[in-house]
């Protein structure tokens, strides 16, 4: 990563790290201790800055008490998690965080038994019956996955807390003749439920502009995480060999893998002059967060997103597993989420807490009338690559 000569360190973060999680150190990622691993869980005693407790307030309407405790039980909830999907075994319906109650809560079918029931109770989360099971829902939505969808369906996830398939149509579109046999045969696959959304999701890449983007071609997108030896993005963004240029225009790498549709993440090598740090880039709304690991937080809590147009926005975690229906294919997987996002904010970075979540892949909307995002699970794409997180 190169410098800006007369820059301030916040400065450099923000010229050199192009929508991604920024730059606070100065030495080159082989003069660093090794990481966590990327899956290590949240660290509890690391409390939250205040400068991003400002950004949920303004996000999420939460005073600072709120959003600290939110936090914290965000915290509890996801440690929570692989524990509770345990306890439930085969009777598992899946499981969101209430920021209401501040819990995670975890749906069993009705032959969970009075002893497991107790059980994920003491374990501190809340239980509620439902119909079918976390692997009926999945199968049904792995039936869609295999139909030719039409643009006007948007995407289809498994909504755990409504335990049901949620098929998401354009609203000018619901009419479609072409929606509406995909409809029929998404409900013949298992329990379905549809609902309507203002625009067809699009990816956020963008043509060239000022700024501190990363380009490739007269394309411009954010730097997601970075990893040892690069940083992780869009596949949208390039194709495998693509030469990647900075802020400044100077060379930093190549595209070294790379998947689009189908998926939407891609891995771009570091070098000539430029390095890697565990940081995710304020923009000057928040300060630069460091990235602790990459433990997957659940449906229904708090997340960030830094990019390089329109910087820090936070929102909530809606769906995970959605298959998004982009005009230029399927890409299955992602994860939905309220926070706006707008061209050229593709690939950057998705973080809850201190734990990074995914990049950027697209959406609908923008923030100024608001919309909603999906992003690429960051496990995923450091498992098919093989690469690992780079972390405080």
């Amino acid at each position: 990563m190169r410098r800006r000569t007369g820059l301030t360190h916040a400065a450099v973060a923000a010229a050199l790290l192009i929508g991604s999680w920024a730059a606070a150190g100065t030495l080159p990622a082989s003069a660093q201790e090794a990481p966590a691993p990327a899956s290590a869980a949240a660290d509890a005693s690391a409390p939250a800055s205040p400068a991003l407790l400002d950004a949920m307030r303004r996000d999420l309407g939460l005073t600072r008490a709120e959003a600290e405790a939110r936090l914290a039980a965000e915290q509890r909830a996801t440690a929570l998690l692989p524990t509770a999907r345990k306890t439930a075994g085969s009777a598992y319906g899946g499981s969101w965080f209430d920021p209401r109650s501040g819990k995670l809560t975890v749906a069993v079918t009705p032959d969970a038994g009075a002893t497991t029931v107790r059980t994920l109770r003491e374990s501190g989360a809340a239980v509620r019956t439902v119909e079918h099971t976390e692997q009926q829902l999945d199968t049904a939505k792995s039936s869609l996955d295999r139909l030719d969808a039409p643009a006007g369906v948007a995407s289809w996830a498994v909504d755990p807390a409504a335990n049901t398939v949620v098929v998401t149509v354009v609203e000018d579109a619901r009419t479609d003749n072409d929606v509406r046999a995909f409809v029929r045969k998404a409900r013949a696959a298992g329990p379905v439920t549809v609902r309507t959304v203002a625009d067809a999701p699009s990816t956020f890449a963008a043509g060239t502009v000022g700024g501190d983007p990363y380009y490739t071609g007269n394309v411009r997108c954010s730097i997601g995480f970075s990893v040892h030896g690069g940083f992780v993005t869009a596949g949208h963004c390039g194709g495998v060999g693509q030469q990647v240029r900075g802020w400044d225009g100077s060379y930093i790498g190549n595209f070294q893998g790379s998947s689009f549709p189908d998926n939407d993440y891609a891995w771009v090598n570091v070098g000539s002059g430029w390095w890697t740090v565990p940081v995710v880039l304020g923009w000057g709304t928040v300060s630069d967060q460091l990235v602790r690991g990459s433990a997957e937080a659940p449906v229904g809590a708090s997340i960030c997103r830094s990019g390089s147009t329109t910087h820090w926005h936070c929102g909530a975690m809606l769906a995970k597993n959605e298959t998004v229906n982009y005009a230029q294919g399927a890409v299955h997987q992602m994860t939905k989420t309220s926070v706006c996002a707008e061209g050229g904010d593709s690939g950057g970075s998705f973080i809850s807490g201190d734990q990074a979540q995914g990049v950027t892949s697209g959406g609908w909307g923008n923030c100024s009338s608001g919309g909603e995002t999906w992003f690429q699970p960051v496990n995923e794409i450091l498992n098919r690559y093989g690469l690992t997180l780079h972390t405080a």
